[in-house]
């Protein structure tokens, strides 16, 4: 699939990106690629192969699971600029 410099555009402009117009040929091309390799992906027969949970047939390493941090809110919050009963104070800045 090959996108238009206006597809492009349209595309910068729903995420909120400003592109300008050097980077622009270079993002049609990146993208019409990345699109390409979806649809080649999209082609593949996978109707007989079970869904896998990880791509790698293998045991996966885990660390045991114990507390390795001390609690520090107490020096934490001495630096803090405002607190109460526990907890962090911030400003309001929704009204």
């Amino acid at each position: 699939m090959v996108l238009s410099t206006e597809d492009v555009r349209n595309i910068a402009k729903l995420a909120k990106l400003q592109i300008n117009q050097d980077e622009l040929e270079r993002y049609k091309q990146d993208l019409s690629r990345i699109l390409g390799f979806v649809e080649q992906m999209n082609q593949a027969d996978v109707e007989n192969i079970e869904p896998m949970a990880h791509p790698q047939d293998m045991m996966q390493s885990l660390r045991a699971d114990e507390i390795a941090e001390t609690n520090q809110r107490e020096k934490f919050q001495k630096i803090a600029p405002a607190t109460q009963d526990g907890l962090y104070l911030v400003p309001k800045v929704i009204e």
